[in-house]
C-alpha cells in the first residue's frame, strides 16, 4: 500500500532451514518448547545507515533479503558477519533503483518483487514478470513448493491483485477479477513486512487493510477464493492488519493498527481456531500497540507468537492472551531459524534475535 512507510528489501541467502511456521521449514525438534520466554538477546549483523529492509525470508538452508537501492547481497549462518554483493540485475536495472518490499528463496532461487509501477519480479537478474498500471502496488510474496508460488498487491481494478506461477517461477499469470471476491471501498494490503501471505500445504490466507481489512482464503493454492471479514481496526488508509501468520490449518494470528498511532491498541491483534473463518480480537488495549510483523515461534503448539515493529519487539506465551515487551529496539519483520532463533530486519540492519527464559 503506498500509504505504508517507503522502504525497501534486500537479498542475502544463508545456510540453514527456517521460515514462519507457515511450510514447516524448521528444524525439527523431539518435543514442543515448554519455556516461557522472557528476554531477547541481538546480534547485528549487517548495518548501514541507508537500508531499509522490510522483507526477510529464511528457507532451504538459506536466507534472502533485498536494500533500498536495488543491490542483492548474500550470506551464510555459518558466516553471518561475511556478506557478498550478487550482480544479478544489468546497468539500465539498476540505473531503474527496483524498490523490493518481497523476497523469497525457493528451489536454490532468489525471487524479489518491486513495488510500484512498473512492478517487476525477477529470478535472479532475469525478469520474468512485469505490470504497469498507475495503481500497481505489490505487497508480499511466497511460494507454495518449488513448482508454485503467489504474489499479491493492491487493486488495479475491483479485486486485490494475485499472479501466480505453476511453473517454478518462470512465468507469471494475473487471476481475473471474476475468480476474486470483490474488493471493498479503500481495501488494498501494506507492504509492511512482507508477511500479508500465510501459506500451510495448499491453503492460503491472504491479509488485506485500509479502510476495509479482510483475509482472502483459498483451500486449493489459488485455484479458488473466498473472503472472511475481521474486528480488526480499519476505517482508514492507515488501519487494518499488516502481518499474519498461521501455525497449522487452524490456529492464526494477525496483527496491525495504525502505524501513524503506534500506542493504540484497542483493536489491533486478533485470532483464529478455526482456520480463519472467524476471527476474536486478542489483548484489546493492552500493549504491544501497532506492529508490522508478528511469527509464531515453531514447535510451539500455536502458543509462543513474536511481534514486532518499529516500536521494539514483544512476546507472547499464552497464544496472544498476554504480551510481555523485550526490547524497544525497532525492527519491520522476522522470520524463525529454529524454535529459539530469529532473524530480523529493519532501518539500516539485518540482526540474530536469540530468545530466552
Amino acid at each position: 500500500m503506498k500509504k505504508a512507510i517507503c522502504f525497501i528489501v534486500f537479498t542475502i541467502l544463508v545456510i540453514g532451514i527456517g521460515g514462519c511456521g507457515i511450510k514447516n521449514k524448521y528444524e525439527p525438534v523431539s518435543k514442543p518448547i515448554l519455556e516461557n520466554f522472557s528476554k531477547v538477546e541481538m546480534e547485528t549483523l549487517l548495518q548501514d545507515a541507508s537500508l531499509n529492509v522490510r522483507a526477510i525470508d529464511i528457507n532451504e538452508g538459506n536466507v534472502v533479503a533485498a536494500t533500498s537501492n536495488g543491490e542483492i547481497y548474500r550470506s551464510i549462518l555459518e558466516d553471518m558477519n561475511n556478506f557478498e554483493e550478487a550482480n544479478y540485475f544489468s546497468e539500465l536495472e539498476d540505473s531503474i533503483k527496483n524498490n523490493f518490499r518481497s523476497i523469497a528463496f525457493q528451489a536454490d532461487k532468489t525471487f524479489s518483487l518491486s513495488i510500484a509501477s512498473p512492478a517487476r519480479l525477477y529470478n535472479e537478474g532475469e525478469l520474468v514478470y512485469q505490470e504497469n498500471h498507475p495503481k500497481v502496488f505489490y505487497d508480499a510474496l511466497d511460494f507454495w513448493n518449488d513448482q508454485e508460488g503467489i504474489a499479491i498487491g493492491d487493486p488495479t481494478d475491483d479485486c486485490m491483485s494475485i499472479i501466480i506461477t505453476r511453473d517454478g517461477g518462470n512465468t507469471w499469470s494475473k487471476i481475473s477479477c471474476n475468480d476474486l471476491p470483490k474488493a471493498k471501498v479503500g481495501e488494498a494490503a501494506f507492504a509492511a513486512s512482507d508477511t500479508n501471505i500465510a501459506i500451510v500445504g495448499n491453503k492460503t490466507w491472504v491479509a488485506t487493510g485500509g479502510k476495509a481489512s479482510r483475509i482472502l482464503f483459498s483451500p486449493d493454492k489459488g485455484k479458488t477464493w473466498e473472503v472472511f471479514e475481521t474486528p480488526i481496526i480499519q476505517g482508514l488508509e492507515t488501519t487494518g492488519i499488516y502481518s499474519v501468520a498461521f501455525y497449522d490449518e487452524d490456529n492464526g494470528f494477525a496483527i496491525g493498527g495504525d502505524y501513524t498511532k503506534a500506542a493504540d491498541s484497542s483493536a489491533n491483534k486478533i485470532r483464529t481456531q478455526d482456520g480463519g473463518k472467524t476471527w476474536q480480537l486478542v489483548a484489546p488495549n493492552k500493549s504491544p500497540g501497532y506492529r508490522s510483523c508478528v511469527q509464531y515461534m515453531p514447535n510451539s503448539s500455536a502458543r509462543v507468537l513474536v511481534a514486532v515493529g518499529f516500536k521494539g519487539i514483544d512476546i507472547s506465551n499464552d497464544a496472544g492472551n498476554t504480551w510481555k515487551h523485550l526490547s524497544d529496539e525497532g525492527f519491520y519483520t522476522l522470520r524463525f531459524l529454529n524454535d529459539s532463533i530469529a532473524y530480523a530486519a529493519g532501518a539500516g540492519r539485518i540482526s540474530k534475535l536469540s530468545f530466552k527464559e
